[in-house]
């Protein structure tokens, strides 16, 4: 199982990836939006952590609607990482297609959890 991970802060993304790496999930990362259609071409994840927050023409929301609405890319799944308490976030997340909504700072057995469970659906 490959997953990509895109958040433009280091510390999360070394979070995240030290995470995946206790299941021996293979990953790529990515910090910002321009460079992630590219990198979902040439590495094919089956999922995506996708913070909204990014650097780019499109936040994270943006992003995961373009995902979820082109034929090529729909399956992948997508769980959508936030630091703000935005209240509609979740219901947003939910129109643009992700599979999950999780707020910084996540705990990362939750997060593992998650992709467990994602990856097994």
């Amino acid at each position: 199982m490959r997953i990509l991970v895109v958040d433009d802060q280091p510390m999360i993304r070394k979070l995240v990836t030290m995470t995946l790496n206790t299941k021996g999930y293979a990953f790529e990362e990515v910090d910002n939006t321009d460079d992630v259609l590219p990198k979902i071409e040439s590495f094919k994840p089956n999922l995506i952590i996708l913070d909204i927050m990014l650097p780019g023409v499109l936040d994270g929301f943006e992003l995961c609607e373009k995902i979820k609405n082109n034929p090529k890319t729909q399956d992948i799944k997508v769980i959508l990482l936030t630091a703000t308490s935005c209240l509609e976030g979740p219901v947003k997340a939910d129109y643009v297609g992700a599979e999950l909504y999780l707020r910084k700072p996540f705990s990362p057995l939750a997060l593992l959890n998650a992709v467990d469970t994602l990856m097994k659906s």
